[in-house]
């Protein structure tokens, strides 16, 4: 296990001093200067400090595209991603575009079959669709590196408009209009949407551009803010940094969901998942519900999830999530065992020769789990990490997922330059990619991912690093201040606040063999505390990165410190 350094935060007292003028929490104000925000106007959380779709590159041939293909009528398919991001993206454009009149349908490859994006396979299975072939295929979620995919569909006669977030690659497919605020000539000033952003914000200039042809007027123009609560599921599971704008728009939906007006699929979930809707914040949406959406398509159809998301009958709602949950469960059963392979193989690897990388595969896993088991193996080794599962074909598909040291898509391209042919594709973020390689290329590629770390970085060890926010005050170490900071939006890039304390340990016991609960004192007061997948005792004296959270139990609420680290 990875011993974390501990870094405080540089303050920022002068911003901090302007927050707090113009009217912030002194204690938010303190901690907001700490994440950059330098002006007030980056807090606002109403839909009226929202960036405008203008900027996007291609929203203008593209709203036009979509309003010509709405007045004639023409057949419309979403082509989604297979997680939580493509579910909502996918979900958003089937009610919004449903909404302003289109006859539209979407399409969810199979990761198993037809792999990710719009491939011609995809592509092929669209043109033997018993409605006919589309007239307009629209990506979401996906699509900047499917070039085959979209000269395949303009080869048919059928036109390709793309909404994505990914990163583009040297060439770019030739679709009708590419709208990916990645794109290299985009203009748009977050680069942070996630997929269900992009079309969301289509959505909106979508609305304006039939408005404008007299589709409908201002009163009785579609809803679109109404979609919040699954634009904030989408945006929040997808790990996009939380910048001003993705901050906004997951506000709403939280929002949304605490008063009651969440759609119902949404609404089952928080009730499947055991969590309250009136107290909903972002941890929920990452890792609650976000993962019951995500089970779907890792297991078995995302096409389950996006039909929870897309119904508005209560019944069926509650039908779809328990469906959610149980294959949710099936995908834990999978990754523990996967996990516990892993662990073996990887302890035995450090101790014959410590890597820079970790890098494993094992014949029996499962392609849709491999990401998830990359993620824990990074957690504990903090190396970046790449998990493979058999694929077709003598093929053996990989998921990455790295650290803040390490861009991963950019370590891919450099092994995929100095080894021409090794990798056979890759695609992803600076945090996780997937790629495929031949089987038998394991060891070569193990290798080289290795060396290509190490250059990439100029280094072979790489430490964990805890940010903290400095002591907190005891006057803020109370319910008062926990809800406060419940309210605000954390996440990605805007993590939440943890603070570092000198305490006396009162007492301490080990939970369910795992979890160490404990009570400190600190200036005389007295606070409980737990240590999630900790179960070693601590000194009797110890200083402590934790976070401030409320205890909900037997009717009763009090503060309790969530441990991130303590010695």
């Amino acid at each position: 296990m990875a011993r974390p350094v501990l870094s405080p935060r540089p303050p920022q007292p002068s911003v901090a001093q302007q927050l707090g003028s113009a009217g912030l929490h002194p204690l938010l104000a303190q901690l907001f200067a700490a994440r950059h925000v330098t002006d007030i106007s980056q807090t606002n959380q109403r839909w009226n400090g929202l960036l405008a779709p203008h900027d996007l590159h291609d929203i203008q041939p593209g709203t036009q595209l979509l309003a010509d293909a709405i007045e004639a009528q023409e057949r419309i398919v979403i082509v989604a991603d297979y997680d939580c991001d493509g579910a909502t993206a996918c979900a958003i454009g089937l009610r919004a575009l449903t909404e302003m009149g289109a006859d539209v349908d979407y399409f969810v490859p199979n990761r198993f079959e037809t792999g990710y994006g719009l491939s011609p396979e995809v592509v092929e299975l669209l043109l033997q669709h018993p409605n006919g072939k589309p007239d307009l295929i629209v990506t979401v979620d996906n699509g900047i590196a499917s070039v085959d995919g979209v000269q395949f569909a303009n080869e048919h006669g059928i036109r390709v408009l793309i909404t994505d977030h990914h990163l583009p690659g040297d060439t770019l497919p030739a679709a009708a209009a590419i709208i990916n605020p990645s794109h290299p000539h985009c203009a748009f000033p977050s680069k942070n949407l996630a997929g269900v952003g992009v079309i969301f914000y289509l959505m909106l200039a979508l609305r304006a551009e039939l408005r404008e042809r007299g589709a409908f007027d201002l009163e009785d123009r579609p809803r679109l803010d109404q979609l919040a609560d699954i634009l904030a599921l989408g945006t929040v599971a997808d790990v996009v940094p939380l910048d001003s704008n993705n901050r906004l728009l997951v506000a709403q939906g939280l929002k949304q969901i605490r008063q009651g007006r969440a759609h119902p699929g949404i609404q089952a979930l928080f009730h499947i998942a055991g969590r309250q809707t009136e107290q909903a914040n972002a941890f929920d949406l990452g890792f609650a519900i976000g993962p019951r959406i995500n089970a779907a398509g890792r297991l078995e159809d995302m096409s389950i999830g996006i039909r929870c998301l897309c119904t508005d009958d209560p019944i069926e709602a509650m039908d779809l999530a328990q469906e959610l949950d149980r294959i949710n469960q099936a995908r834990r059963q999978i990754e523990t065992q996967m996990h516990q392979t892993a662990l073996q193989s990887v302890e035995q690897m450090m101790q014959l020769e410590p890597k820079a990388s970790v890098c494993v595969y094992q014949e029996g896993w499962h392609q849709g789990v491999v990401g998830l088991v990359a993620s824990r193996l990074k957690e504990r080794y903090w190396r970046p990490t790449i998990a493979f599962a058999p694929g077709d074909h003598g093929e053996i598909k990989g998921s990455g997922r790295s650290i803040p040291d390490v861009h991963l898509r950019d370590v891919l391209d450099l092994v995929s330059k100095r080894h021409p042919g090794l990798i056979l594709k890759f695609g992803g973020h600076s945090m996780a990619a997937g790629l495929s390689i031949h089987a038998q290329s394991l060891p070569q590629f193990q290798e080289a991912f290795d060396q290509a770390v190490i250059a990439f970085t100029g280094k072979s060890h790489f430490d964990p690093v805890i940010e903290h926010d400095g002591s907190l005050a005891p006057a803020f170490m109370t319910i008062e201040t926990a809800d406060l900071l419940a309210q605000q939006v954390w996440g990605a890039g805007f993590p939440a606040p943890t603070f570092f304390d000198a305490f006396n340990v009162i007492h301490q016991r080990v939970l369910k063999e795992k979890h160490l609960k404990l009570r400190v004192e600190r200036d005389g007061h007295i606070f409980d505390a737990i240590w999630f997948n900790h179960n070693e005792p601590l000194p009797d004296q110890i200083h402590m990165a934790y976070r401030l959270d409320i205890n909900h139990w037997n009717g009763q609420s009090q503060v309790q410190l969530m441990v991130d680290y303590a010695d």
